[in-house]
Parts: structure tokens; C-alpha cells; sequence
């Protein structure tokens, strides 16, 4: 039997969000969340972690488009200088990380600093991911990688979507699949570095191209698709489309709600156990037992 681990990115950003994982949760088809350190809405989400212990709780580290915990000028590289905030896109941001214009001791620092905000406020973090999938470029993982593990946490979204997702994904434009296909290039130096550093990761992550299109028959058929053998997550972005989401200045606005009603789509396939993160941080743990017992 596969495993599927589905994961919600962006708790914390807004209430409505905030409201449609709890929901989600509630109804079952919900296992895991990735926490905002500092969004709007992070102490009502930091709220609901206490409240539902059964939902797997994560650090969604921000590094772009977004506020920093570190102030400005502890984390010259990373920040922009008009802003004193995170680079607004994604593109300036891989300009300067690629050209070798970002400190990995800046990353490895501000990632502490978000696990530590959520950690001080008494949660268990299950995992580690990163807004926007920064942790996929090699340059972002290791740093992020250490300050997790400095932690505590040993388990960490694969950000990579296998062919096969691909395939059963209609609908994205032909962009986007490019883009999907091209970042594939970094899975091979992901999994080293994630072996390297001790982590626990999935087989791949699905729903990641449909993001921004993920409805309910895509859901269904990524699911009619999934192997019969290994661990999976899906990777969602459900909310309410509200005014504080438009405030968020988000480029998922209806979708996140075309998410949110899609979702329920997953009562339909038993043959998938839903699992959260806690159940891949487990792994590391019994490994390690085993192996000061054989020591």
C-alpha cells in the first residue's frame, strides 16, 4: 500500500486559510500543515497547532516574498535594500542566489530563527519546507538543512514531482510543465544533500505542477496513478478567497478555494493511507535507536 502524506503550505498567511485546514483536518483528508513563522494570521494558526495535535505541524521557511524574523541588517543578502523585506519574486531572488550573491550563513541564520519562533510558542515540528520550494536549489537546502537539524527536525518535503504525476496532471500551460521539467535537474544533488544531512523525505511530491489548477478531477486522477508502493505527498494550498487574502498579495486566490472543495475528493480512495510527516520523523528515530543498540 502507498502512503500519502497531504501537506497544506501557507498556515498562518490569513484566517480564511487558517480555517480551511482546520476544516480539512476535521474531515480527514488533511495530515500535515507547513506554518508561516511570521504572516498575519501565525499566532491564530500557532493556536489551532495546540488545539489539534493530530495535525502534523512544519516550518514553512520563508525566504522570499515575505517578512524576516532576523532584522534587516543581520541578513544583508537576502534582503531587498528598497524594502527591507524578502525580495517580492522568485526571479530576483535565484538571480542572486545563483550568482553566488546570497550568504548561506544569512539563510542557515534566518531559517534558525523561524524554526526557533515556532518552537518558543510550544510546537512540534514534524518537517521543514520552504515558500515557493527555495529549498530545491541546492544553495538553500544545506543551510536550511543544518538549521533544522540544529532543531531537531529530520524529515523534509522532496519538492521534486515524478513523471508520473506529470503525466496525469491536465490542464497546467506548457510553461509551467517546462518549468517542472527543467527544475527536475536539481533532484539528484536534493537527495544527496538530504542523505548527507541524516533527513527523511518522500518519493516525490505531487500536485506541485497543478498548483494554481488543482481541482477535483486532477486530484482523481493523480490518485487513480498513484504506485502502488511508497510514500507520497500532495501538496496543496487550500483558504478562503476573503479580503485578507487579497491583502496577502498571493497569486492563489479562487484556487485556494477550488483546493479546498477539491480536497474531498481524496474520501474516495481508500486504497491510500493518509499519513502525516510525524510518521517519516519516526524512521530517523528508529533507525537511530537501532543503531546506538548495536553500538
Amino acid at each position: 500500500m502507498s502512503h500519502l502524506i497531504v501537506n497544506a503550505d501557507d498556515f498562518g498567511l490569513t484566517a480564511g486559510v487558517n480555517r480551511a485546514i482546520a476544516e480539512l483536518h476535521a474531515a480527514g483528508v488533511l495530515t500535515s500543515a507547513t506554518l508561516m513563522a511570521r504572516a498575519t494570521a501565525t499566532d491564530e494558526a500557532i493556536e489551532i497547532a495546540h488545539a489539534t495535535p493530530s495535525l502534523g505541524i512544519g516550518c514553512h521557511v520563508v525566504l522570499v516574498d515575505g517578512d524576516p524574523v532576523l532584522p534587516p541588517e543581520a541578513i544583508p543578502t537576502l534582503i531587498d535594500s528598497s524594502t527591507s523585506q524578502f525580495h517580492p519574486k522568485l526571479g530576483p531572488f535565484l538571480r542572486r542566489l545563483l550568482t553566488g550573491r546570497m550568504c548561506a550563513t544569512e539563510i542557515e541564520s534566518e531559517a534558525t530563527a523561524q524554526i526557533a519562533v515556532l518552537q518558543s510558542r510550544g510546537l512540534r515540528l514534524t518537517h521543514i519546507d520552504t515558500h515557493k520550494h527555495t529549498h530545491m536549489f541546492p544553495p538553500v537546502l544545506r543551510p536550511v538543512l543544518r538549521a533544522a537539524r540544529a532543531a531537531g527536525i529530520r524529515a523534509v518535503r522532496n519538492p521534486f514531482e515524478p513523471a508520473w504525476s506529470v503525466r496525469a496532471t491536465e490542464g497546467p500551460p506548457w510553461m509551467r510543465r517546462a518549468q517542472v521539467s527543467v527544475l527536475r535537474r536539481f533532484e539528484h544533488a536534493f537527495r544527496q544533500i538530504a542523505s548527507e544531512e541524516g533527513f527523511e523525505t518522500t518519493n516525490g511530491s505531487i500536485g506541485v505542477l497543478a498548483t494554481g489548477t488543482l481541482d477535483a478531477a486532477t486530484i482523481n486522477s493523480l490518485l487513480r496513478n498513484l504506485p502502488d508502493s511508497g510514500t507520497w505527498e500532495l501538496v496543496t494550498h487550500p483558504g478562503y478567497n476573503d479580503a485578507d487574502l487579497a491583502r496577502a498579495h498571493t497569486r492563489l486566490l479562487a484556487e485556494r478555494e477550488t483546493e479546498r472543495n477539491a480536497l474531498h475528493a481524496l474520501n474516495q480512495f481508500p486504497a491510500a493511507e493518509l499519513i502525516s510527516f510525524a510518521r517519516l520523523a519516526e524512521r530517523t528515530a528508529g533507525r537511530a535507536t537501532e543503531q546506538n543498540a548495536r553500538a
